[in-house]
């Protein structure tokens, strides 16, 4: 490898530069020896988890609209993706579960906006009435053709409701 000679005052610029902008930088050598290691067990059971959305978001959505544990996960092999949260205030929560708020799910890498279906004996895919605090509520859209694949960030509307960013397991 090759040496890495830096002056006094450029480190001190360096480090910095690095505090001020919240990224680590490490030098050449460091890298290649990290590469360079196998991984523990532990870090190989391991699976990478995107951020569901910022830590500010989800004080947003338990705050205004009294619901926190917002997911979106793939079920039916695809066809159907499935909308969940929390109640945390049952107040705040109904305009979510209102029967006059058509729901759907937006998303643009795909370029689709998908529906609730509705079927003929069981109505809606949705959970609605009164929300409970405490409990947990769904709602399914429908994916037809799987546009919507695991991984993609979507947005979801529900009348005023609106989270964006969120991610389909």
């Amino acid at each position: 490898m090759f040496e890495h000679k830096v002056i006094p005052d450029a480190k001190v610029m360096l480090l910095a530069g690095v505090l001020a902008s919240g990224i680590l930088v490490t030098p050449p050598g460091v890298q290649s020896a990290a590469r360079a290691e196998k991984p523990s067990v532990a870090a190989a059971s391991t699976h990478y988890q995107p951020n569901r959305f910022s830590r500010r978001a989800g004080m947003y959505y338990g705050l205004v609209w009294g619901v926190d544990s917002l997911g979106l996960k793939a079920v039916e092999s695809g066809e159907i993706i499935r909308f969940t949260y929390r109640v945390l205030d049952a107040e705040k929560a109904k305009a979510l579960n209102s029967k006059k708020s058509e729901p759907f799910l937006i998303d643009p890498q795909a370029g689709v906006k998908l529906v609730i279906p509705s079927l003929e004996k069981v109505g809606q895919l949705r959970q609605s009435g009164t929300p409970v605090a405490g409990k947990s509520y769904w709602m399914a859209f429908s994916n037809k053709g799987r546009l919507v694949k695991r991984g993609h960030r979507v947005n979801v509307v529900i009348g005023q409701f609106r989270a964006d960013g969120l991610v389909v397991d």
